[in-house]
């Protein structure tokens, strides 16, 4: 197929569980997809390099710089934006446990941390500290010192082991 750099192309894809689609040039991020054209807006861009992770949101289940993805990447695939943490206007035990561990101060950087927790609590159900902090490793907080998000995470993982919902 060719592409033309200055030609629209529509994109459908699953947004936090519901199908959307919009135009986007084949040289759009996904990041400013989601937020221009889509107005999932708590996606947040900060280095456009892949390296602070606050762009990341979860593309197919998995953990995604959405700045070194293009929007047409994404075409019938399902994304998940921090906005999808949040039921029926309440916050996930995930955000209850970052405001009740103070971990997270200006809160550009939260947004990616929490879905790169959220992938990661699906995947490691009994985490360890260490384990907590490698998977942090991948995004830079220039405000909390990452000691509050650290013990949010591990807070999380308890109150899930004791299948209850209030965070510690």
């Amino acid at each position: 197929m060719y592409v033309r750099l200055d030609e629209r192309y529509r994109v459908t894809l699953t947004l936090n569980g519901r199908e959307r689609s919009a135009y986007a040039e084949p040289r759009t991020q996904l990041c400013d997809f989601l937020r221009h054209a889509l107005g999932a807006t708590g996606t947040h861009v900060g280095c456009e390099h892949g390296v602070c992770g606050a762009c990341t949101v979860m593309v197919d289940g998995r953990a995604t710089r959405s700045c070194l993805m293009l929007a047409v990447q994404v075409e019938g695939r399902r994304v998940e934006t921090i906005e999808s943490l949040a039921k029926e206007g309440e916050m996930g035990d995930l955000q209850r446990a970052f405001r009740e561990h103070h971990a997270l101060q200006c809160g550009f950087c939260t947004a990616g941390i929490l879905m790169s927790c959220h992938e990661f609590l699906g995947r490691v159900t009994a985490p360890s500290e260490a384990e907590v902090r490698d998977m942090l490793s991948g995004h830079l907080c220039r405000c909390t010192g990452y000691t509050g998000i650290v013990q949010a995470v591990l807070a999380v993982a308890r109150a899930r082991q004791n299948n209850r919902q209030e965070i510690p």
